[in-house]
């Protein structure tokens, strides 16, 4: 019984295949001959690749079969990484001289932010590096920071911060086309005249130029660290006035239309995900990038702006450090903003959205000119203003503060957390004379309530006509049956008259 069980099972596995020829008894007896012939180390975990290699040899080259298996995301992703990790052709030429670092240390403030339980782990934060230098390799950029890092829905945002190298400035768009323009009012063809809105639409506020206000450096992002890095537009005065209103995970594409409500309106762009990144970008640099208070100072030679404000800084020559004490004291004495205010308009510098009229426009509008009222300018507090002033965040502090290591104080750092955007934090080191910003999160500002969306606007009044027209009441049922009473009569009446006739 048993003879005949062991020949039907032999039968079976010599059986062929029907698209390769093989048959399963003779495969078997080739791939353990080859791994004692070979007797590799590991053979239980190489048996698969063992039979893929016994296979190729005996079926044709043009047959699928013999094609290497399809590779697993973890290959996918070391295929893009390995592009990190290719010496650029221009580092050779280099002299030690020149050798100045364009790129931040990624990997040494990760280690420190770590420490505080902040960061993206070690082995990111070197592949960010890698990639940081790339960057500043393919585009003509230096002084590459990491900004941080913004989750997304199907992808992440690495982000980059840097500035571009003079003389290669990037161009004003001069594609952008005023809403209002080639919009006139049409007349009815009939004759008769459509009524005419005198509302005048305001033109957009003017983005702030590269190198100035929330435009003062360009930002980069990828996916991935080795993945090609793409530019981001400027900030506009629209975008972050829009992205104030509204809460959105990002999605990770910079081509994704934002769908919201209110609606991400912009008047010169098609609103997609890059101009909402580059909004928020904005908002959070200007709201948590701290400083050690007396590291920079306004330069003396610096005429000041039309408002009397500053927009530029310079390193103290005189400064000597701040105490780990005054950075970790809970007011935030010892921190100060470096990052311009964002006014409610979206600008840094305020711009009146009203300008005056000329002469001549003055004299045929001179009783509209009496009804505006005159735009009052908006203000913010100063560059370089210490962060103690801050806003209290839910009747909390706007920071908190600690060291890297409640063990090495000596050695440690101090980092100062953001309670108003949670996820951005400040860090100073060295006795206060170096420091670095990072932001990780959802770019979500705090929110004492959960988020409800707003509703929708109160419908709007129904024209009203000033030529005297009025609107004619609807009648009631009990009058619409009464006159068709009346005039089935009338219609009988007639009949009965002409019968008559």
């Amino acid at each position: 019984m048993a003879d005949e069980a062991f020949a039907d099972a032999k039968a079976f596995l010599q059986t062929a295949s029907s698209g390769s020829g093989i048959n399963l008894y003779d495969h078997l007896a080739n791939v353990i001959s080859n791994i004692l012939e070979e007797r590799p180390t590991n053979a239980a975990d190489i048996v698969e690749n063992v039979s893929q290699k016994v296979k190729s040899r005996q079926l044709p080259s043009a047959s699928a079969v013999a094609d290497s298996p399809a590779g697993s995301e973890a290959v996918a992703a070391a295929a893009v990484r390995s592009k990190l990790f290719e010496k650029p052709e221009a580092e050779d030429d280099l002299d030690d001289d020149d050798m100045t670092p364009a790129v931040a240390d990624v990997v040494g403030t990760s280690k420190l932010f770590g420490d505080a339980g902040v960061g993206v782990g070690e082995e990111e934060s070197f592949r960010v590096m890698l990639a940081l230098k790339k960057l500043a390799t393919d585009y003509p950029v230096t002084d590459v920071h990491f900004w941080g890092k913004i989750f997304g829905l199907e992808k992440d945002y690495i982000i980059a911060q840097c500035v571009y190298k003079e003389g290669e400035e990037p161009q004003p768009d001069e594609s952008e086309v005023d809403e209002t323009a080639g919009e006139e009012k049409k007349e009815d063809d009939e004759g008769d005249e459509k009524p005419k809105s005198s509302y005048i639409k305001p033109k957009p506020l003017p983005m702030e130029e590269y190198g100035t206000g929330v435009n003062k450096y360009a930002y980069f992002v990828c996916n991935a660290p080795g993945e090609l890095w793409t530019p981001l537009p400027h900030a506009t005065p629209a975008a972050i006035v829009a992205s104030r209103n509204i809460t959105k995970f990002f999605t990770g594409n910079l081509n994704a239309k934002v769908s919201s409500y209110p609606p991400f309106l912009m008047a010169e762009k098609t609103p997609t995900e890059s101009y909402l990144l580059r909004a928020v970008i904005a908002r959070i640099s200007a709201e948590t990038h701290l400083s050690p208070l007396g590291m920079f100072t306004f330069d003396e030679e610096e005429e000041e702006d039309e408002d009397g404000g500053r927009s530029n800084y310079v390193a103290d020559e005189e400064y000597e450090g701040v105490s780990k004490s005054a950075l970790l004291d809970s007011t935030m004495g010892g921190w100060a903003h470096h990052v311009q205010y964002i006014l409610p308009q979206g600008r840094t510098k305020w711009m009146n959205p009203k300008p005056p009229k000329g002469e001549d426009e003055e004299d045929e509008d001179e009783e509209e000119a009496e009804e505006e009222e005159e735009v009052e300018p908006e203000t913010g507090p100063p560059l370089l203003t210490p962060a103690q002033e801050d806003e209290p965040v839910d009747d909390g502090p706007a920071w908190s503060t600690k060291l890297t290591s409640q063990l090495n104080f000596k050695f440690a750092a101090v980092v100062a957390s953001s309670n108003k955007w949670p996820g951005a934090h400040a860090l100073a080191y060295e006795k206060g004379k170096k420091f670095e910003n990072i932001y990780i999160g959802h770019g979500f500002p705090y929110s004492p309530e959960p988020y409800n969306p707003p509703l929708p606007p109160l419908p709007q009044h129904e024209f009203e006509r000033s030529d005297g027209t009025t609107e004619t009441a609807d009648p009631t049922v009990e009058e619409e049956e009464a006159f068709r009473a009346e005039q089935a009569k009338d219609e009988e009446d007639g009949d009965a008259d002409e019968d008559e006739d």
